[in-house]
C-alpha cells in the first residue's frame, strides 16, 4: 500500500518490472490516491501515468540544476561543507571567512611543500606535533558535521589529507563549482568531473596562500621525489634538463663511504660518498645498447654552487639596481616577444593555408569517390590520413595562439621577481626554498677538455645555464674594477696550476702502480726456481 504510484519509483520501466513480478507472486498493490487496486483489476491508466511521473521528475531536476547554475554563475559556492580553514559568515551562508587558527596549519603545508618535504613527511610532522587533523577540528568546532571526529585517535593525519589540501584551489581565493555530476537524474550515485568541467570563480573570498605559492606547490607535485640512503630527496630533482636532447638528468648519489677494489692492485680501499647528475636518454640507451646522446656528467655541488652565484649576482644587482633592471627586463621581454610573436604569426598563417588546401583535396578526393575514379578502400585511406594532418595543424596552431596570448607585461616580470628577493634578505647559504622559489630549471652542458692526449687531458669546462622566474636567463651587468678583474684572474691561474700539479702527481701514481702491479704479474709467471732467485 502506497499515497500513490510515486511513492514506489518514477523509473517507469523498472516499476514496470515491479508491477509484473508483483502480479506474479501474487501480491496485492494499493495507491490510494490513484484509486488502483490490483484486486479490482488493472488500472489501463496506469502505464501513462508512470511515465508521467517521470516526465515530472525530469522535469523538477531540470529545473534545480537551472537555479544550482545560476546561483554558481553568481561566484556561491554550491558545496554546503567548508573546507579547512575557513568558516561560513554568520550573517551571509554563501561568504566563507578565514580561520585563521587553522589557515596557519594550511599555510605552513604549502611551506614545508616549497621547503621541499612530501605529503607523507608533512603529516608524520603533524602528528608529532599533537596538531588536530582537519575532520576532527571542523566536527569539533561545529563547522561541519564529520562523523569521523569520533575516531580515537585525533592527530592521525595522513598523507592523503596534506595532498587533498595542497590541490585545492579554494586557498589562492577561488570557488570550485561541479566537482562531481550524475550521468542521470535517475542516478543516485555521483561520479568524480574531470578538472576540465570544472566552473572556477576567481577571487571570491580572502586567500589563506598566495596564487604563486600555490602554483609552486601543484608544480612541485608533479616531479616524484624519492628518498634514497640519504634519507631527503634532492631538491634539485626535476629542474637539471640536458642541453642536447633536453630530457631530464638523473640524480645518482651516495651517501656512505663503501669499500672497492682496485682493477690495478687488486687492493681495497673506501669510496668517498657521491652526488652527481648525468643525462637520463644516455642512462637509459645503454639498457639497449645503442648509445644517444652523452653522459653530461656533473657533480651536484658545483649546480649548487653555481646557482648560489647567480643568485647573488642576480639579487643584489636587482635590489641595489631597481630601476635599471626593470628597464632591462622589459627591453630584453619585448625584443624576445616580438621575435616570438612574428614566428608564431607567420607558422599560423602557413598552417591556415595548409590547412585551406587540405580542404580543396578533401573535395576532389570525395568527388573522384562518387564518380567512381577511385575505391572505398582509398578514399577511405587517403581521407583518414589528410584529417589527422589537418588535425595537427590545428593543435599546432591551438598551442601557437595560446603562446602569444601567455605573454605578460615587462613590468609585472620585474616588480614580481623584485617582491621575490625582498622576502629572501641573506643569500649566503642555498636552502631548497630558495632552490624551489627563484629556479625555473637549469640546463647542463657537455663538458669540454682543453687538451685530449692519452693520459693527460688538461682542464675540463662546463657551461651550465640557470633560467630564473619571471626574469628567465638575465645577463647581471659586470661592474667589477680592473683591480678586482685582475685579482680573480691571478687567483683562476694559481688554482689551474695546483689543478695541473695534483692531476700530475695522480698521473705519476698511477703509472708507478701500474708499473708495481706488472712487476708482481712478471714474477708470478717465472718458474718456482728462478722465482727465489729473483
Amino acid at each position: 500500500m502506497t499515497k500513490d504510484s510515486t511513492r514506489i519509483g518514477r523509473d517507469h520501466l523498472r516499476v514496470g518490472l515491479y508491477r509484473e513480478m508483483f502480479h506474479e507472486k501474487g501480491v496485492r498493490v494499493i495507491g490510494i490516491n490513484d484509486g488502483v487496486d490490483t484486486d479490482r483489476g488493472d488500472d489501463d491508466f496506469t502505464p501513462f501515468r508512470d511515465i508521467m511521473s517521470e516526465w515530472q521528475a525530469r522535469d523538477t531536476s531540470r529545473k534545480v540544476k537551472s537555479v544550482l547554475h545560476a546561483k554558481a554563475k553568481n561566484g556561491k559556492p554550491l558545496t554546503n561543507k567548508v573546507p579547512y580553514g575557513f568558516m561560513k559568515d554568520p550573517t551571509d551562508k554563501d561568504k566563507w571567512l578565514v580561520d585563521q587558527t587553522a589557515a596557519e596549519i594550511v599555510r605552513r603545508v604549502f611551506n614545508l611543500t616549497v621547503e621541499g618535504v612530501g605529503p607523507y613527511e608533512i603529516a608524520r610532522l603533524l602528528h608529532d606535533e599533537r596538531i588536530e587533523r582537519p575532520s576532527y577540528y571542523l566536527a569539533k568546532n561545529g563547522i561541519v558535521n564529520c562523523p569521523s571526529w569520533l575516531e580515537p585517535d585525533p592527530y592521525l593525519w595522513r598523507g592523503n589529507t596534506v595532498a587533498t589540501i595542497l590541490a585545492r584551489p579554494e586557498y589562492a581565493g577561488h570557488t570550485i563549482n561541479f566537482r562531481t555530476k550524475k550521468s542521470s537524474f535517475k542516478a543516485m550515485k555521483s561520479k568524480k568531473a574531470s578538472p576540465d568541467e570544472w566552473q572556477v570563480i576567481e577571487h571570491t573570498h580572502e586567500a589563506v596562500v598566495p596564487q604563486e605559492t600555490w602554483d609552486l606547490a601543484q608544480k612541485l607535485r608533479q616531479t616524484i621525489r624519492r628518498t634514497d640512503t640519504v634519507g631527503e630527496a634532492n631538491p634539485l630533482t626535476g629542474l637539471v634538463y640536458c642541453s642536447d636532447c633536453g630530457a631530464k638528468m638523473y640524480n645518482k648519489r651516495n651517501s656512505c663511504h663503501t669499500m672497492r677494489t682496485s682493477t690495478i692492485t687488486g687492493k681495497q680501499y673506501q669510496r668517498a660518498p657521491s652526488d652527481s647528475y648525468s643525462c637520463s636518454t644516455c642512462t637509459l640507451s645503454r639498457q639497449t645498447y645503442a648509445k644517444e646522446c652523452t653522459e653530461h656528467h656533473i657533480m651536484t655541488s658545483a649546480i649548487r654552487g653555481i646557482i648560489l652565484d647567480v643568485l647573488k649576482r642576480t639579487t643584489g644587482y636587482a635590489r641595489d639596481h631597481e630601476e635599471e633592471f626593470a628597464e632591462r627586463i622589459r627591453e630584453s621581454s619585448a625584443l624576445k616577444q616580438g621575435e616570438t610573436i612574428k614566428t608564431h604569426t607567420r607558422q599560423i598563417a602557413k598552417n591556415e593555408r595548409r590547412i585551406s588546401e587540405l580542404d580543396k583535396v578533401y573535395r576532389n578526393l570525395y568527388e573522384d569517390k562518387v564518380n567512381g575514379r577511385i575505391n572505398v578502400e582509398r578514399f577511405t585511406l587517403m581521407s583518414a590520413g589528410y584529417e589527422l594532418e589537418q588535425d595537427e595543424l590545428k593543435g599546432q596552431n591551438k598551442a601557437l595562439q595560446a603562446e602569444i596570448d601567455m605573454f605578460n607585461a615587462d613590468s609585472e616580470k620585474a616588480d614580481k621577481f623584485i617582491a621575490l628577493v625582498r622576502r629572501f634578505t641573506r643569500f649566503e647559504e642555498l636552502t631548497n626554498a630558495m632552490i624551489n622559489e627563484f629556479v625555473d630549471k637549469i640546463v647542463v652542458h657537455e663538458g669540454v677538455w682543453s687538451e685530449k692526449t692519452e693520459n693527460y687531458k688538461g682542464t675540463r669546462t662546463q657551461q651550465v645555464d640557470v633560467y630564473l622566474k619571471y626574469i628567465a636567463d638575465f645577463n647581471v651587468p659586470d661592474s667589477r674594477t680592473t683591480e678586482e678583474i685582475e685579482a680573480e684572474r691571478v687567483a683562476e691561474e694559481k688554482n689551474e696550476r695546483l689543478r695541473t700539479q695534483k692531476r700530475e702527481c695522480e698521473r705519476k701514481r698511477r703509472e708507478r702502480i701500474r708499473a708495481e702491479k706488472a712487476a708482481e704479474t712478471d714474477e708470478q709467471n717465472l718458474p718456482s726456481e728462478l722465482r727465489k732467485t729473483a
